[in-house]
């Protein structure tokens, strides 16, 4: 017996609309301030590395520790403003990113559960073409059956995807 309905609980209708409010209200609140860089503005500007991202870390720690110490011609007000927000963005798209993971994982098991239970109805269909002729079972399996490759007499891709084909 194949491995079936690994994921048995489902959001109800109406947490499912919850959801969508929340992120219809997340995309509302934040649409004012993000901004999608062109190619060229990806490359122009690149990305701050690890490294360079600890020396922004070290820099706000002098100027919040020994701010005699910092920079005339640097606005301070905008640097603390901007480092506030990186890391606004960067915990809140931490917090999305492992949901979204989350997400995919689980969807993965109820992609799991369909398909497992798809070959089972694939194969009635194949076993009642053979015993009920003419009541539409051949109609079936071969609209079915057109998404499994030919490897054999009764041989089934195991229908393992990539998120990419997914």
């Amino acid at each position: 017996m194949p491995f079936q309905d690994l994921a048995s609980q489902h959001p109800t209708d109406a947490e499912r609309a919850q959801v969508d409010n929340l992120l219809a209200q997340l995309e509302a609140i934040l649409q004012p301030y993000m901004r999608n860089l062109s190619p060229e503005e990806n490359k122009r500007l690149g990305r701050i590395n690890k490294t360079n991202r600890l020396a922004v870390d070290k820099v706000h720690e002098f100027h919040l520790n020994m701010p005699a110490l910092q920079s005339p011609d640097v606005d301070w007000q905008e640097f603390d403003r901007d480092y506030a927000t990186r890391q606004f963005y960067d915990t809140r798209a931490s917090r999305l990113a492992s949901l979204a993971k989350a997400m995919t994982e689980t969807r993965r098991l109820h992609d799991h559960d369909n398909f497992a239970n798809a070959l089972i109805d694939y194969g009635y269909a194949q076993y009642k073409e053979k015993t009920e002729v003419g009541v539409g079972y051949d109609t079936k399996v071969a609209q079915i059956g057109q998404f499994f490759a030919k490897r054999g007499a009764s041989t089934l891709d195991d229908g393992t995807a990539t998120d990419d084909e997914a």
